[in-house]
């Protein structure tokens, strides 16, 4: 489909786009991700009907701006919570040539790298409601909706939303980056893993980790990790503490909440021991899903 020819179609006739490919229909949820009651009552809605005066971005993008909904592509948000820390790949997925405020024909389009090509899918702004609650992504601020649509744009890709529901990070890093990537087990982690992590920090890679546990998902240990789910790795940091050094890791969460309650968590004693000016560069108690 090629994006500016419908654009331009829809804005002659006075139309908005319905995308007869990936339509606004049980078909594009698929037949297992809920219970037919719920997916006889999901309901489709445009930004325009959600909100007065919406916005594919406002602010520049962050991964703050993710909040995942009731489906379980937490693989692909931590790989997009990393792709929002280095600008110049999210770019390739995110044209700027699109909006709600010029040209407007409600027709968006995204990018995602595919067997050695960037592939442009692109999709009408129809978003899955069930109960009046997204079911997709939801963004944290109520008009900003580039996370919903480009969610949308990958579950078109794949097939469908239930399609989503459930995958590898590593394949969602290579789709929205063209990269390669490179896995570590942590149960036998390399004993140099610290200096590859500051490594792979330093030459901007894009980095992220989940936790095992496929037959009980989403369930949150004691401590805060969620067990069956997948993080974005934020910041990489080396801090004195007491009369040494510590090697300490920041990840953030794709669900926008949730966080280890262990040492250099938010609440921990640990910052207390920590050089003033080393806890004010990178000490922030939030309740926004990201901890050390």
């Amino acid at each position: 489909q090629d994006f500016n020819h419908l654009r331009a179609l829809c804005l002659s006739q006075g139309l908005l786009f319905e995308d007869a490919t990936f339509p606004a229909h049980v078909s594009s949820i698929g037949p297992n991700l809920l219970p037919e009651d719920k997916l006889r009552r999901i309901q489709w809605k445009r930004p325009t009907e959600l909100q007065r005066n919406p916005y594919l971005i406002m602010d520049g993008v962050s991964r703050f701006d993710i909040m995942q909904g009731e489906i379980g592509d937490c693989w692909m948000l931590a790989a997009l919570g990393s792709v929002t820390l280095q600008k110049q790949f999210l770019e390739n997925v995110l044209p700027k040539d699109q909006g709600f405020q010029d040209d407007y024909a409600g027709i968006f389009h995204f990018r995602f790298w595919q067997y050695g090509d960037w592939v442009d899918v692109v999709i009408d702004d129809q978003l899955p409601f069930l109960n009046g609650r997204y079911l997709s992504v939801h963004p944290r601020t109520s008009n900003e909706f580039w996370p919903s649509l480009l969610e949308k744009a990958y579950a078109k890709l794949r097939g469908s939303y239930q399609n989503l529901h459930g995958g590898y990070l590593s394949d969602a890093l290579v789709d929205l980056t063209g990269g390669v990537q490179v896995q570590f087990s942590l149960k036998d982690p390399p004993p140099d893993l610290e200096e590859i992590l500051k490594a792979a920090d330093k030459s901007k890679c894009l980095m992220a980790c989940s936790t095992s546990g496929q037959l009980r998902r989403n369930i949150e240990l004691r401590n805060g990790i969620v067990q069956g789910h997948a993080y974005t790795v934020t910041a990489v940091a080396k801090v004195r503490y007491r009369n040494g050094w510590k090697h300490i890791i920041r990840i953030w969460n794709p669900w926008g909440h949730g966080e280890w309650k262990g040492p250099w968590s938010d609440d921990s004693p640990q910052w207390d021991h920590v050089e003033p000016k080393f806890r004010e560069a990178l000490f922030r108690n939030k309740a926004d899903g990201e901890f050390w």
